[in-house]
Order: C-alpha cells, then structure tokens, then sequence
C-alpha cells in the first residue's frame, strides 16, 4: 500500500502518495477549467487552496483515439475538458534542489497526455530528479485557429505550466534554475515554439523525434482549415462553438470537408501544429531560422525507421525520415554549437524482436522505464526482456546525464551515437 505524504503548498495542503522511494502528486491544478467562456481562449491561472487530495489520476484532453495505436498500443485515461494539470514525481519533497525534467508529450497535438506511458517514478528513484507531467489542450481545443479567437492555446498552456513550475517546484524538492525541457513529436515541437516566445522558463531541452523539417503552418492555412472544422461542427463562429458538446468538436476532425481542406493546404502538416500567427508566435520564421536552437544546451535525435509507424508495409520511409528527423536535428545541434551551447547528437536504432524497427515512438518505453505500461504495444512485440533492460538503462543512463549537466557519455556534436 502507498504511504500518504502530506506536502505544504501556499494555502493549500496537498496529500500525495508514496510509493518505492517516489511521492506522487497528481491532477494539481494549474490553471482554472478552460470552459464555457475560457473555451478558445487563452488559459487563466489558478490558485491551489485547502485541502487537495492529489492522490489521483489526472484527465486528458478530449481526444480521438491515436493513429499510432498500431504501434503504440493504447493506453486508456479519464477525458475532460477541466484537464490543466501537472503531475510530480519526486524522490522527497525537501529542501534538496534537485534537477527538474518537464515532459512535454507528443500526439499530433490531437492526443496524448499524462499517462502511463510516461510514469515519471523510474526517471525519478534512478536519477534523483523531480519530474512533471504536464497535461495540455489537444485538438480544436487547443489548436484550432479562428477569426476572433488566439491560436496557440496548448502552447499558452505550456507556457503557463511551466512558470508553475518556476513558482513551485523548490516545494517538490526541486531546483527551478535547473529545469530541463523534455518532448518527443509535437512535445519537442512545443519546445522549439517556446524559446521563440522567449523568456526561458528551462535551461536545457531534449528534442526527440521532433518533426521540425516540416516547420510550422501560416496563418492564412490555419485559419482557412479553422472556418472549414467550424462548419463542420455546426458552428458559424467561435461563440456558437463554445456551445457545442466536445464530441462533436473531435468527430468535425474526422469530416471529409476538413479532410480536403488539410490537403489543400499541401503544406506538409496534418490537421494542426503551432501557427505563425504575429501574436503568440513571430509572423514568418521557423525554429531553426529564428535562432531557437542556439538559446539552450540540447540534447536532440531521432529514430532510425520513424517513418515506419506512418507508411504501410513496403512503402520507402528513410528520405523523409532523414527530411523531417535527422537533418534538422542535426541543423539544430550545429546551430547550438556555433552559439557556444552545448549539443549532443543520438540515433535510436532499437533491437531485434520489433517488428516496426526503431519507428516513431519506439524509444519512449526505455526513456521512461514503462515496459509494463507498453504490454500492448505491437511495436515491442517481440522483444526479449534482456535487450529491453539493456535499452532501458542506457537510454536513461544518458538522459540524466544530460539533466544533471553531465556529458551524456559521447562526443558533442556532429557526432551521433547510435543506440542499439
């Protein structure tokens, strides 16, 4: 049975659970539940008072089920709208000032969240690091751009989530001047937006798989698809939106009109990503032109056969895989090196025993150290238990390096180590 831990937090009173040398705080609240009028609009902070059990799991973002639920598996959370949470991890919740890793989860911004997958306790007993999962908007929710409306609002939501955690986390046991930004797809995406908007909130960042050769969508694109999933919905504009239920907000990104509307864009996007929109973001540039990469010590790769959990058995994948992956990471690495930053370069190229090789996603069970969490990942289906503990290990061996400001245990850039 978890021990309750008692935790002090302004005026509130959080009770979390210990379990394995780990305390866990989940669903604390970060800003207030973005409905009825804070539907499509930029996130308000809010103040965690009395008694808080924290105890619990916290809801996802209303979502559709993931298309990589052929390689990943699924893994089932409460939704609800009222889903601006974080949750901590943490070795103990004293005055001990240790390194901070946020997760910043992928999911074509349409899914994804605090989930199992990403049980921060191994990170956290291993490296004697405070971890956070962060919950953001998906979808229209947080995406979609309107005329009226701001765009960006799961970025917005990063970014207030993480100055909770400047605020904060020296009451979890942790240092708010050693935070490292983590993601993987549209999370290591959101990293790069963020240090477009400035004002670091983190000192390092890990990119993985970040799709950053696509760039990001205009405004003129975004909006265009935005007036298409509105009517689809049944909706004229954002305020007759804000009265729609949820579902059918999510079955609009299924209508063949924004289907077509997506396609005609042929700007290499799915259906959402952060919108250059002058306001949240600058008006014309991509994260690599805007200088993003040269503001923080990085660690940042890919895997060596993304593509294969996109395309269909036999279709060619490594040219994009270099195109969107490989090469701008290594762009990204450069970048960073000229500034005097820090940079180190991985490859994941997985073991034998899965059947999608090293595809999108693949790396993420042994980050975390959640194999159990991926028991029905077809993508890991037959891998021996002994190359899963092998990954495992050096995969975080080299991620906390990184955190705790140590060389992950190769070269700087350009060269890439191949994990394998």
């Amino acid at each position: 049975m978890p021990e309750r831990v008692e935790l002090r937090l302004g005026r509130a009173t959080l009770a979390g659970a210990r379990r394995h040398g780990v305390t866990r705080f989940g669903a604390l609240r970060y800003a207030q539940a973005p409905v009825g009028e804070l539907r499509f609009a930029p996130p308000v902070a809010a103040t965690l008072q009395g008694d808080v059990d924290a105890t619990g799991v916290a809801s996802i973002a209303p979502q559709l089920p993931s298309q990589l639920g052929k390689v990943l598996g699924t893994c089932d959370a409460p939704q609800s709208e009222d889903c601006l949470h974080v949750t901590v991890w943490t070795p103990d919740a004293d005055a001990a000032q240790r390194p901070v890793v946020v997760w910043c989860h992928g999911g074509a911004w349409q899914s994804g969240g605090v989930l199992n997958w990403y049980d921060g306790q191994a990170l956290a007993r291993r490296g004697n690091v405070v971890v956070v999962g962060v919950s953001i908007r998906l979808g229209p929710l947080g995406w979609l751009m309107a005329e009226g409306g701001v765009a960006n609002l799961g970025l917005l939501d990063l970014d207030l989530a993480l100055q909770w955690v400047t605020q904060h986390i020296a009451s979890f046991g942790g240092d708010p001047h050693r935070v490292t930004a983590m993601g993987q797809s549209a999370g290591g995406v959101n990293i790069a937006a963020l240090l477009m908007r400035g004002g670091l909130p983190f000192q390092r960042a890990i990119l993985q798989s970040a799709p950053l050769g696509r760039g990001f969508r205009s405004a003129d694109a975004a909006l265009s698809i935005g007036k298409t999933l509105l009517r689809a919905a049944g909706a004229a504009d954002l305020q007759e939106a804000r009265g729609l239920p949820v579902q059918a907000l999510l079955r609009a990104q299924l209508a063949p009109e924004v289907t077509s509307a997506v396609r005609a864009q042929a700007d290499g996007h799915g259906l959402f990503a952060p919108v250059l929109d002058g306001v949240t973001q600058p008006p014309s540039v991509t994260p690599l032109a805007s200088g993003a990469a040269r503001q923080v010590d990085v660690l940042v790769g890919w895997n060596r056969d993304e593509m294969r959990a996109f395309t269909a058995a036999g279709e060619p994948a490594d040219d994009e895989t270099q195109r969107r992956f490989a090469e701008p990471a290594r762009q990204w690495a450069a970048q960073a090196a000229l500034a005097g930053r820090r940079a180190w370069l991985y490859r994941f190229d997985g073991a034998p025993g899965m059947p999608f090789g090293a595809c999108h996603g693949a790396e993420l069970p042994f980050v975390f150290g959640t194999r159990d969490a991926f028991a029905s990942a077809p993508m890991l289906q037959a891998l021996a238990a002994a190359d899963a503990r092998r990954l495992t290990h050096a995969l975080q061996g080299a991620w906390l390096d990184f955190v705790h400001g140590r060389p992950p245990g190769w070269a700087p850039s350009p060269h890439v180590h191949v994990f394998e």
